[in-house]
């Protein structure tokens, strides 16, 4: 007696648990039932939560070039073909491209926005700047609407954050859509776009939802509200350096000694002290970086300036009066190595001054406290974004302009073109794009 077929249901709980989307892909390519599994939609969004990204590399803000991660990275393969496959230059965006400047970076879209030439009046010094959220993968974007002249009219002595920058904009993740299947496909499609601003006497902050394509406000917290005595006699922002863990971003005063929270599932803001070791306290001396520890619990690395050790320390609990920070372990590095940012359990540093090893950028895992080089470079980046994950599509969304309708056939023939030289790279590229994108890749045909 044939043995008994085994259950799609089954199948289909083996085949969450591939630790890659190479192995999936892989998988789905040995069997047509199994690639039948793989391309139901369901199924790759569950696959998405069980399973962190792949780091593809780093996305300079200045000068808006592309570090894909190299060997023996294991996202190097496909991190090639994405940067040939890409435009990170942005030329589909309106013109000129060299007018956009790169705010920020999720799950794959690119926050962009151009002010235009810094102007010393004040008119200009506190214009709200044109913003546009791109997929330079897929060669889309949506050019968000202004923010409500009623809104814009409560922004009132913003203060200095960088660069004759007044404001700050980012990317926060969806809010929940629900547990049934549409709403799970709505939230994955959708995103919300975060306009701040610190000003004189007060914090304000707009949102805008893909979903509902218009702006609200989240906040207007005066800065006695939030904690008495912090107001700004410098005309500087009071805080800086934001981070984001678990649906909440993170900002620190030069002093280190508080943060301020944005809880992105209530949408609104807190202080918080840190709390911990001496070092990490009211000194402007120290690098910070706050990771995802892992069951919820958020991590920190502290690095004393021209030191060549780590300290980690781990937050016990949810923000509250009992909750602490405590020391976990030092991690001793064997050369000098920058803060370049963290993204959830990965810290990233960059090391350019030991002639012993390869200059370039690093992570570092805090599940095993391993560095792990991601790319080389010779000189060093001062602002860089970390770019993980495939670009979701936003051709859902009506609103989406694509910027090249005028060379559909240009970008076909290039498309054949790539898949021929880079032949099984590209593969796994587009089928992990799908498994990212919510099925919405159908080109298979690169075998």
């Amino acid at each position: 007696m044939g043995s008994l077929p085994i259950p799609d249901e089954l199948v289909m709980e083996i085949l969450l648990r591939l630790p890659t989307p190479g192995d999936l892909v892989r998988t789905s390519a040995s069997c047509i039932s199994f690639r039948r599994l793989v391309a139901d939609r369901p199924f790759l969004r569950k696959y998405r939560k069980l399973h962190t990204p792949p780091l593809l590399g780093f996305l300079e803000q200045e000068r808006k070039v592309f570090h894909p991660a190299a060997p023996p990275h294991p996202s190097a393969p496909a991190a090639t073909a994405v940067a040939l496959a890409a435009d990170f230059s942005f030329s589909f965006l309106p013109a000129p491209a060299s007018d956009w400047f790169i705010q920020d970076i999720r799950e794959g879209r690119v926050l962009v926005d151009r002010a235009g030439a810094p102007q010393h009046d004040i008119d200009n010094r506190y214009k709200i700047p044109e913003l546009v959220v791109c997929d330079p993968l897929h060669r889309r974007y949506l050019l968000l609407p202004q923010i409500p002249a009623h809104l814009a009219a409560t922004v009132e002595h913003p203060l200095l954050i960088k660069r004759h920058r007044y404001c700050e904009t980012f990317l926060a993740p969806a809010c929940g859509g629900g547990g049934d299947e549409v709403a799970s496909a709505a939230e994955e499609m959708s995103f919300t776009v975060i306009w701040m601003a610190q000003c004189r006497t007060r914090l304000l902050a707009f949102a805008f939802s893909s979903s509902t394509g218009q702006w609200r406000a989240i906040s207007s917290k005066s800065w006695r509200d939030l904690f008495d005595g912090l107001l700004s006699s410098t005309g500087l922002a009071p805080f800086s350096l934001r981070q984001y863990a678990y649906d909440c971003f993170y900002w620190m005063t030069d002093c280190r000694e508080r943060l301020l929270v944005l809880d992105t599932r209530r949408m609104e803001f807190s202080i918080a002290e840190i709390l911990g070791k001496a070092e990490a306290r009211g000194l402007d001396s120290v690098d910070i970086a706050i990771v995802e520890a892992g069951e919820g619990r958020l991590g920190m690395f502290v690095r004393p300036r021209n030191e060549s050790y780590l300290n980690y320390t781990i937050r016990t609990n949810s923000w509250g009066g009992s909750s602490q920070w405590q020391f976990e372990k030092t991690i001793p590095l064997d050369s000098t190595y920058f803060f370049m940012g963290s993204a959830g359990r990965h810290l990233y540093l960059y090391q350019c001054e030991d002639p012993t090893l390869d200059v370039g950028c690093f992570s570092l895992d805090v599940k095993t406290f391993q560095l792990e080089r991601v790319f080389v470079s010779n000189y060093c980046i001062p602002i860089i974004y970390a770019y993980s994950n495939f670009p979701p599509s936003l051709l859902s969304t009506p609103m989406v302009s694509s910027g090249v309708e005028n060379r559909a056939e240009k970008e076909k023939n290039a498309g054949t073109r790539l898949c021929y030289k880079l032949k099984g790279t590209v593969t796994m590229v587009r089928i992990v794009a799908a498994v990212n994108a919510g099925g919405q890749t159908k080109d298979y045909r690169c075998w």
